[in-house]
């Protein structure tokens, strides 16, 4: 059998730099061309550098995540230089945050090359990379894509010309529409915006605790509405809905009751981390001042500012909460914060914390999971705002 040879296209773009940031990262076949699947989706404010290396992040997990790496030549088409020449090791990285995502990045091609496949990387004009870039901008716009192909990569013909073009036309209609099947359903559901979220300040358990602004409550019906289509289509019994105790995820924990019929619980363990003496401080700011303290934040399971709490303390609170939003079964809708999202990722998918800031959870996002008896746990989606399309398109 002839070896896969695949490639990865990525790209990722700010408008600001840092600002309004996404990533775009598409699988094609080598030597077909097929198109084998293709990833997008917002990451708040941040660099281009983060970004561009998001999307090679993302463009090695689709290989992974599709079982496409066996005996594998993989070669990644950048229009980044800087990534390109870093990842090839000429280039040194003196970013902490690029250090961080560009160690994500070797993981994944140590993975690769552990199932017998091979990386490598090459720089090409921007102009050679449209798709990856048409995806990071739509990133940028808010949307998130996760589409995969399932024809056999690197079997040219396969399929006749009526089956083909019936799954290139199911390939560009395609939103794929997600149903629930575990018999105990976690929707988690990120709250909207406050005026604090806008301004980029920390906003943590014990500080200002401000409520959802405009956008913001338009955001929370949004998500309560995505909600409920989603458990129509799930046969999971009469859900409960328990927000966080801080007035944010309060009010969108109430939109998402409401509009269920049901009666909003209240669990403060699901409160987000609290920062101390850094609550209402604008993170660029406390990036340019205090770099290495940011960067422990990330890093550091026991880092706390004075006043604050550490991640340990937060991922064991949050244990415990989710625990007992688990064990009566059935569906349980949560409205919380990101780092509290997060933390249960990490949990359930069994990856370091560290590891865990790469997961993207907008405002007003969801993310499922669905468990089962025997201890099997499924991500169903994550950072799904399809429901929010129709805010953009409709806000002055």
């Amino acid at each position: 059998m002839t070896p896969r040879a695949l490639v990865v296209e990525a790209d990722g773009g700010s408008r600001g730099n840092p600002g309004v940031a996404g990533y775009g990262a598409l699988v094609r076949d080598a030597r077909t061309g097929e198109l084998l699947a293709e990833r997008a989706a917002p990451l708040g404010k941040a660099s281009n550098n983060v970004a561009e290396y998001t999307g090679l992040i993302e463009g090695l997990r689709a290989v992974l995540e599709l079982d496409l790496a066996t005996d594998a030549s993989v070669e990644v088409r950048m229009d980044s230089k800087l990534v390109v020449e870093q990842m090839a090791g000429r280039w040194k990285i003196k970013h902490e945050d690029m250090r961080r995502l560009a160690l994500d990045a070797r993981r994944l091609v140590q993975d690769i090359q552990s199932r017998g496949g091979a990386v490598d990387f090459t720089w090409i004009p921007r102009g050679e990379n449209a798709a990856a870039d048409a995806l990071s901008n739509d990133g940028m716009d808010g949307h998130t894509v996760r589409r995969d192909h399932t024809g056999a990569p690197g079997v040219a013909g396969s399929t006749d010309d009526a089956a083909e073009d019936a799954r290139t036309e199911a390939y560009i209609s395609d939103e794929t529409v997600p149903v629930l099947e575990g018999p105990t359903r976690l929707v988690l559901v990120r709250h909207g915006v406050t005026d604090f979220t806008v301004q980029h300040r920390m906003d943590g358990r014990g500080g200002a605790d401000p409520s959802l602004n405009d956008d913001g409550v338009r955001q929370a019906e949004a998500a309560a509405g995505a909600v409920r289509a989603l458990l129509s289509r799930s046969d999971g019994g009469t859900p409960r809905v328990v927000s966080s105790s801080l007035s944010r995820a309060r009010q969108t924990g109430e939109a998402v009751a409401a509009a269920l019929g049901v009666r909003r619980e209240e669990d403060r363990d699901w409160d987000e981390q609290s920062f101390g003496d850094w609550d209402g401080r604008a993170m660029p700011a406390l990036a340019a001042r205090e770099p290495d303290d940011v960067a422990r934040l990330r890093s550091d399971l026991d880092f706390a500012r004075p006043g604050g709490e550490s991640r340990r303390e937060l991922d064991e609170r949050v244990a415990q909460a989710l625990d007992r939003a688990l064990e009566p079964g059935g569906t349980v809708v949560v409205a919380t914060h990101r780092v509290a999202i997060m933390s249960v990722l990490c949990r359930v998918l069994g990856v370091d914390h560290e590891r865990g800031w790469s997961i993207a959870t907008g405002p007003a996002s969801l993310t499922a999971v669905e468990f089962w008896p025997d201890g099997g746990v499924q991500v169903a989606f994550v950072n799904d705002t399809q429901h929010l399309h129709d805010l953009r398109r409709t806000d002055p």
